[in-house]
């Protein structure tokens, strides 16, 4: 009964669903990039510069927050 049970942050599935969402939504919108829909600001790309975002965000979640990693 001496072990160590390790607990995963909730942060990390935060992490990976942020990096998730982001992978796909990057993807969409690289995808639309030659032809894109008719609305207003189209040109701004807005979801690669979001899935962008949402990939960096979920990056530094997963990195800071993985189960392996120990405290300082």
């Amino acid at each position: 009964m001496s072990e160590k049970r390790h607990i995963v942050p909730v942060w990390f599935f935060v992490g990976l669903l942020l990096l998730i969402y982001g992978c796909l939504i990057l993807a969409t919108g690289l995808a639309e990039w030659s032809n894109p829909p008719q609305t207003i600001r189209a040109d701004l790309h807005a979801p690669v510069w979001w899935g962008g975002l949402l990939v960096a965000l979920g990056g530094v979640y997963c990195y800071f927050f993985a189960p392996g990693r120990r405290k300082s």
